[in-house]
This record gives structure tokens, C-alpha cells and sequence, in this order.
């Protein structure tokens, strides 16, 4: 209905001395005609709170506790701390992201001088209506799609296009949301405004999906838990008819021993683990001005193998600034130096062009100026009528030297090759009247401009070269001089450049990204259609960006940068957001990835061994109709000491090395051994057991330092190179064990053993660690074989 009464409702022209009426305006807000702003893409807290809280992995052990709830079972509940805490981080650093990207939009939040009832006002922008009279002046942001009604405009629209040139606009010409006014002054009417403008429109579309694609260690870790979560449920049913069904056991006794079973198979652990690692690095990369909007980013940032960039903004600074002026006809350079000084002196700093040649040319002779004509988008000069009564210009080439231009044209050329906006400053020989040159004028000097390459960037840039990541620079400007702005950059490969337009089939997208490092004239739809092509050659692709223009490509690239000084809706849809734009922070982000990723590897593997012995061993158990010998308690003691603590300590330690294989299959290596080394000693030590009868308390008592001892085994194994650090580690988990061990028995369930299941347990203790060795052994040699036979398919 909404829309039905936005469609017929009458527009208006409304003069612009007067602009709308008071009415009129209540009346375009009462039919939703204002330009309000589209809703936030961030979730609310509760929604933020129920996606954490209402998981399959929280259900089972929320079922597991009422279980044990109902046994009385309380001591066995150790595990629930581990689920609340992991809970609580996921809640914590959403709600805090979400917080912070909230103010960055009030921030941003522009405001507009309208015209209403014949009087000018500035309003905040949501506050604007179809059909206002807005005036725009140097340094305005466009708040909604509108169109020039009077005056004239030079706009930026970098943010939209990626095209860093000024653009004028006339009357009848349309403005878009989101570009800024660099110089001149007009009256505007809106024509969209809301979610019709362009802008609002792309963010809706770019913020649709919010979450891209998982990374593959949180992949990885998703699966496991798909995977046990689907095991768990036979095996856990069967443990527990054949304990109170086939072996008569007490229901106290087939509940723990089923939650024993079900906790050991499931890395609760893990998860908490990996939401603390990324948390810290969360909070270390927040200190260095870096927002994480998804903390699953860090780990894709760091095995990113193609990094696309955009010219202004990422290698260059959004500013001009003058790097040379070469004075004409055997001039004195001093002179020419002072002359220009005292010229841009007189004139307003209204662009961004006189704001670098103020900042440059400030020694001057102190001579005034009679008359001033700044810069006009009609002229395309800025003008000025000296003391000495010569009036002097400086512009574009081609509109102050018109017929003189051929003359220089070369020289012009070779400056634009080396990437440089190029001025001429010049004295007329008529008189200045606001109007086209039509005398001839005397150059007197070129002043090369460009935005300047941002503090840092060489040294990023080869950071990534020297780790193997492509950079490919996708900019709406000519490629030309993106090329040479990129090789003063240092980026290898900038000399292989290609103009955008000329790639018109899907092909051609695909095999451009192959050949070339340096992409100009390039579309937002056509940034999009490159970070495809990449993906599509199975590259990971990291995109950085600041403008409208770049939001697509950032939604679509597995890993997305803005800068913060660029647009809110750049800012919107990243995943990573740079708070002070200092693209430098970049390295600094990819050594916090790889840090969490290789220690979380490492450290995975400590809590997949449990896993393999859990379900080893409780289909052993199934299998021979045996009671599951081990208690919640001290399956929980064995992960506190020889899983829990160790790991911690070992993921926030410092790890720099690039990241090696797959993270499932880097982790089932090295986990694999020590799990079948644990399943094969102790069902062989249940089995000698039962031969002999030995008591189930003691047996349970017996597995228990069993797996203990293979536990601190893989450690030892995993903790190499054994520093100062890791020793002092292995050396207190021991002791913290033996202690819990002395005087914690009631509460782990621990008992006096027999003389006869102590030697059984040295015997299986003793046969550990060859064990261990040579299936390691086993392990890495099927590893290496299957990496081989990969190579060579893939080859072929």
C-alpha cells in the first residue's frame, strides 16, 4: 500500500528562491517520502544473543545436563563452565562490534542546507524530502540522488565510480548519493531519496548476506562437530541400553557412563579455544585501530593468496600533492616560485588541487592581489590580477594554452606517463573577465600533482610479495597512470596493465586476471566480475576498499578490507575495517592470523585424540557388551591437564610461519597416532582386566592414568622445540595432575588399585611409546603417500 501512495504521489518543481512549503514537506513525511535512513545490517542483541545461544552444539549438552540433573550426577557437570564461557565470548565480541559500527555511523551521519519557505536551514540528512531545494557548496556530501537546477559543480564521485577526476555538473545534470562537491556552488532538487537512492540501494543489496563464506579451520571445526554430533546419538543410545538393559547396571551408573562416552567424543574445548584466540587477536588488532566485524576473517586474511587494492585511498593518499614544477623559456626559478606562491595565496582553498599547491608554494615575494577569479568548471582556470598589473592564470593545459598546446604537448605527456596531473601556470595577455581565455598566454611554468603514495605502502606491499600473495590493482582511473602509480609502489607486475573496458566477455575476465596485475577504467559491476574470475582460478581473494563503488567486490571477496575514512557502506559490509585507513596495519593482521591458525592446528590435534579414543572406544565397548570404564570426572581431568591448559598456553604464543596443507588434515596427522596409541593400550588393559576380574572402580582408576600418560606424551611431542616456556608447562600440568590426583579423589572419582591391575597398567604404560612411535610413523608415511598422488592428479 506503501508504495502504491509513493508512486501516484505528485512531484513537484518547486522554485528555488522558496523551495517546498512547510505543508508540503509534513506531507511527503506522512507517505514515507523522506530520506531516511536504511536499517542498520548489523543484528540486534537478541538476535545476536539467539544465534549463540540457541545452537545444536549447546542443545547437547543442555540435554546431557538434565541427564546427569536427574542422576544427581553433579560433580560430572565440570564440562558446563567450558559451554557457558565459549557462549558468552561469541555474545561479547559481536554486541562489541556491533557497538562500535554503530557509532561510525552516527559519525558519518552528513548534514544538508535546504530551502524551505523562501529560508535556508541545515537539517540532518534523514530529515530531507522528494523534491527538496538543497544547496550544495565546496566540500558538501550529496545526501540523495538529486539533479542540478541552478549553478554549476565540480564533484568527486571516487566513492561511486572509483574515477578520482572532477566532474562537472550543469543544470539538468543528476547528482548521485554518496559523492562529495569539490568546488562551486548549486541548488539541487531531489529526485530519490530512502532506500531508492543508488547508494541505499547497493548497501541493501551488498548487506543481504552479511556472513560470507566460513573459513576452513572454522569449516573444519563445523564439521567435526556435524559429524560427532551424528555419531553421538546411536552410539550414545546404545551405551546406554546395553549398561542398564543387557548388563542390569544401575541407571545412576548408564547415564555417566553414556555422558563419559559423549563428552569425550565432542571438542568442547576446541571451540572455546579458537573464540579466545580470535577474541585476543580481536583485541590486540582493536589496539592498533583494526575492527573485526567477523573474527572468522583474521584466519582467511592470513591465507589470502591474491590481494586486490584500489588505487586512491589504499596506495595513495586521498589528498593531492605537488612533487615537481618545471619552469618554461629559460625563466628563473625562484622568481616563477615566489610569483606562484603569492598567486594561490590570494585564492580560496576550495578544492583539493589549491589546498596542495598552498601547502607547496608558501615562500612567496608577498606582492597582493587586485582582482581574484577562482576556479570555474566553465573555465577550467583560477585567475588572478597581480599588483604589477599583469594578470596571471593557472589550469588544465589544454584550456589555458589551446593553440599554444601542440607546442608542449610532448612535454605534457611524458609528465601524464609518469602518472602526474599536470597545471600550467601562465601570464595572459588579455584581460581576465571570469569568461573562456581567448588571447594568448606566456607558460611560465608545469606543476605535477598527484595523490601521494601513503606512508608505508612499499613496505607492505613487499611483505606480501615476500609471502607469496599477488596484488592486483583494480581502479576506475586511466590505467596508465595506475600503472605508474603502482610501480612507484612497489608492486611486482605493475608495467602488465589493461583498460577495463576493452574486456566484454566472461573470458576475457578470467584470462585478464592471469595476464595483468593493473586494472583501469574498471566498473563496480566489472570489480565484481575480477574478484570471480579469481575465485574461479580456486584463488583466495582479499579485497580493500573505501568507496560505494568498491562494496559488490567487497561482498564477494573472501576477505574484506575498508578504510574507515572512506563510505559508511564500504565500512558496512567488510568484514575488516582499518579505523585510521593506514593500509600499513595490513601485515600486522595477516601475523595475528597466522598465529591463531598454526597454534590452533597444533593445539587441535590435543583435543581430536580425545575424540578418536572416545568413540574407539565406546564402540569397543558396544561391540564386546562392556561397561564404558571411564566417568564424566575424570574424562574431565584428563582434558583440564593434558588439553585444557596446555593449549591456551600454546595458542596465544607468537607464530609467524606461512600456513602450511589443509587445517583438517594437518590436524588428523598429527592426532591420529596418539589417538589409536590410547584406544589399543587401554581396551588391551580392559580386556586383560576383565580377564583377571578385576574390579571396574580400579579399572576406571587404571584408564585414567593411562590416557593421562599418552596424553602428556603427545604434548611433550606437540610443545617441540622444548624452550624454557614449554617445559615449565609440562612440568606444571604433571604436577597439577598428580595433585588433583592425591587430593581430589572423591570428587574425580579416583580409587585405590589393586597390586594386580598396577602391574597390568606399567605393562600397557610401558608399550606406550613404541606404540606411539611407530604408528606416528605409519601415519606420516600414508600422509605423504596420499600428498603425492594429489600432486600428480593435479599435474595431470
Amino acid at each position: 500500500m506503501e508504495q502504491e501512495n509513493r508512486v501516484r504521489m505528485e512531484r513537484i518543481a518547486a522554485d528555488p528562491q522558496s523551495g517546498l512549503s512547510a505543508e508540503q514537506v509534513k506531507r511527503r513525511f506522512a507517505q514515507g517520502e523522506n530520506n531516511y535512513k536504511v536499517e542498520s545490517s548489523t543484528l540486534s542483541v537478541s538476535e545476536i544473543v539467539r544465534s549463540n545461544v540457541c545452537t545444536y552444539f549447546n542443545l547437547v549438552f543442555a540435554v546431557i545436563a538434565v541427564l546427569l540433573a536427574i542422576v544427581g550426577a553433579w560433580s560430572d557437570m565440570l564440562f558446563l563452565p567450558i559451554i557457558v564461557a565459549n557462549t558468552c565470548i561469541g555474545i561479547i565480541q559481536e554486541v562489541h562490534s556491533k557497538k562500535v559500527l554503530d557509532k561510525l555511523s552516527i559519525l558519518n551521519a552528513p548534514h544538508a542546507v535546504v530551502i524551505r519557505d523562501g529560508k535556508r536551514q541545515e537539517i540532518p540528512a534523514d530529515q530531507l524530502v522528494l523534491d527538496d531545494i538543497v544547496e550544495f557548496s565546496a566540500g558538501s556530501q550529496i545526501p540523495a540522488d538529486a539533479k542540478v537546477v541552478s549553478g554549476e559543480l565540480q564533484v568527486n564521485e571516487s566513492l561511486i565510480t572509483g574515477e578520482s577526476d572532477e566532474i562537472e555538473k550543469r543544470e539538468g545534470d543528476s547528482l548521485l548519493s554518496g559523492s562529495f562537491v569539490v568546488s562551486g556552488k548549486a541548488c539541487a532538487r531531489l529526485e530519490k531519496v530512502g532506500k531508492d537512492s543508488y547508494i541505499s540501494k547497493l548497501t541493501l543489496q551488498a548487506t543481504k548476506s552479511k556472513k560470507g563464506e566460513q573459513s576452513e579451520m572454522i569449516r573444519s571445526l563445523n564439521y567435526l562437530i556435524m559429524v560427532m554430533g551424528i555419531i553421538i546419538i546411536p552410539i550414545g543410545i546404545a551405551l546406554f541400553v546395553q549398561s542398564f538393559i543387557y548388563n542390569e547396571g544401575t541407571f545412576h551408573d548408564s547415564i555417566t557412563g553414556m555422558v563419559a562416552a559423549i563428552i569425550g567424543m565432542i571438542p568442547e574445548g576446541l571451540y572455546l579455544l579458537t573464540s579466545v584466540a580470535l577474541a585476543v587477536s580481536s583485541v590486540r588488532l582493536a589496539q592498533k585501530k583494526v575492527l573485526i566485524h567477523d573474527m572468522k576473517c583474521i584466519e582467511t586474511l592470513a591465507r589470502v593468496n591474491v590481494l586486490c587494492v584500489d588505487k586512491t585511498g589504499t596506495i595513495t593518499e586521498p589528498g593531492m600533492h605537488v612533487y615537481d614544477f618545471s619552469v618554461l623559456d629559460g625563466a628563473d626559478q625562484l622568481e616563477i616560485s615566489q610569483l606562484l606562491a603569492d598567486f594561490v595565496a590570494a585564492q580560496e582553498k576550495d578544492n583539493a588541487t589549491m589546498e596542495a599547491l598552498k601547502a607547496h608554494f608558501s615562500n612567496g615575494s608577498g606582492m597582493r592581489a587586485r582582482e581574484v577569479y577562482s576556479f570555474s568548471s566553465e573555465t577550467k582556470y583560477s585567475g588572478a590580477v597581480m599588483n604589477d598589473g599583469k594578470s596571471y592564470v593557472i589550469g588544465a593545459p589544454e584550456f589555458v594554452l589551446r593553440g599554444q598546446f601542440a607546442q608542449y604537448q610532448e612535454q605534457i605527456a611524458t609528465y601524464s606517463s609518469k602518472g602526474y596531473r599536470v597545471l600550467v601556470f601562465a601570464q595572459y595577455e588579455g584581460t581576465l573577465d571570469r569568461k573562456p581565455l581567448t588571447e594568448p598566454v606566456l607558460p611560465l611554468c608545469f606543476v605535477m600533482l598527484a595523490n601521494p603514495i601513503r606512508k608505508g605502502a612499499k613496505e607492505t606491499f613487499t611483505y606480501f610479495a615476500e609471502n607469496d600473495v599477488d596484488i592486483k590493482v583494480i581502479s576506475g582511473d586511466n590505467p596508465l597512470t595506475v600503472s605508474v602509480i603502482a610501480a612507484e609502489a612497489g608492486i611486482v607486475g605493475a608495467e602488465r596493465f589493461v583498460d577495463a573496458s576493452t574486456l566484454k566477455e566472461k573470458e576475457d575476465y578470467y584470462r585478464a586476471v592471469e595476464e595483468y596485475t593493473v586494472f583501469g577504467r574498471v566498473t563496480p559491476s566489472q570489480k565484481r566480475m575480477l574478484v570471480q574470475a579469481l575465485k574461479e582460478h580456486k584463488k583466495t581473494v582479499a579485497m580493500t576498499g573505501d568507496g560505494v563503488n568498491d562494496v559488490l567486490a567487497l561482498k564477494d571477496a573472501d576477505c574484506s578490507v575498508a578504510m574507515a575514512s572512506g563510505s559508511e557502506a564500504a565500512s558496512n559490509v567488510a568484514q575488516l575495517v582499518l579505523l585510521d585507513s593506514d593500509f600499513s596495519r595490513m601485515p600486522s593482521v595477516v601475523a595475528e592470523g597466522r598465529r591463531v591458525v598454526n597454534n590452533i592446528e597444533r593445539t587441535a590435534a590435543l583435543y581430536i585424540v580425545k575424540n578418536i579414543f572416545s568413540m574407539l572406544l565406546a564402540i569397543f565397548s558396544v561391540i564386546l557388551m562392556l561397561d564404558y570404564p571411564l566417568e564424566p570426572s575424570q574424562v574431565s581431568l584428563i582434558s583440564m591437564f593434558t588439553i585444557g591448559i596446555p593449549s591456551f598456553v600454546l595458542a596465544l604464543e607468537p607464530n609467524k610461519e606461512l600456513i602450511r596443507g589443509h587445517f583438517l588434515t594437518n590436524v588428523l596427522v598429527r592426532a591420529l597416532p596418539a589417538g589409536l596409541t590410547d584406544f589399543i593400550v587401554v581396551s588391551g588393559l580392559v580386556i586383560f582386566c576383565r580377564e583377571f576380574q578385576v574390579d571396574l572402580d580400579c579399572l576406571s582408576t587404571s584408564c585414567t592414568i593411562l590416557v593421562a600418560i599418552v596424553g602428556f606424551m603427545i604434548l611433550h611431542r606437540i610443545a617441540r622445540p622444548m624452550n624454557t616456556g614449554h617445559i615449565v608447562m609440562l612440568v606444571g600440568v604433571i604436577a597439577g595432575w598428580i595433585l588433583c590426583m592425591l587430593f581430589g579423589r572423591s570428587f574425580f572419582g579416583i580409587t585405590e588399585i589393586s597390586k594386580q591391575c598396577e602391574m597390568l597398567m606399567v605393562i600397557f604404560a610401558i608399550i606406550t611409546e613404541p606404540v606411539l612411535r611407530y604408528l606416528s610413523l605409519i601415519v606420516e608415511w600414508i600422509s605423504a603417500r596420499c600428498r603425492m598422488i594429489h600432486a600428480r592428479f593435479s599435474r595431470a
